[in-house]
């Protein structure tokens, strides 16, 4: 698990952030088949979906359990930290 710390406190639905943890070692296939679906929802097909902002604030958000909506309402500072270290994982 790794905790993200977030440029500056963050709210979303009357909860203040000022770090997200993000455990990507708990994911499971079913959840990445799950996250090609949601990311096709948010963006429509993409031909390497593990390149794709979508599909790894998706996967971001499962890990983090929260909704992907908060991920996308993020600054861009924090969006960009979090949707790297996701794609470093998936392409690791």
């Amino acid at each position: 698990m790794q905790k993200v710390v977030l440029s500056k406190p963050f709210s979303f639905e009357d909860k203040e952030y000022k770090e997200l943890s993000i455990d990507l070692d708990s994911l499971t296939g079913r959840d990445i088949i799950n996250a090609t679906q949601e990311a096709r929802a948010l963006e429509g097909p993409t031909p390497v979906p593990e390149l794709s902002k979508a599909y790894q604030a998706v996967i971001a958000a499962k890990a983090a359990k929260v909704p992907v909506e908060m991920l996308l309402k993020l600054p861009a500072k924090d969006f960009s930290k979090i949707t790297l270290l996701v794609e470093n994982f998936l392409l690791d």
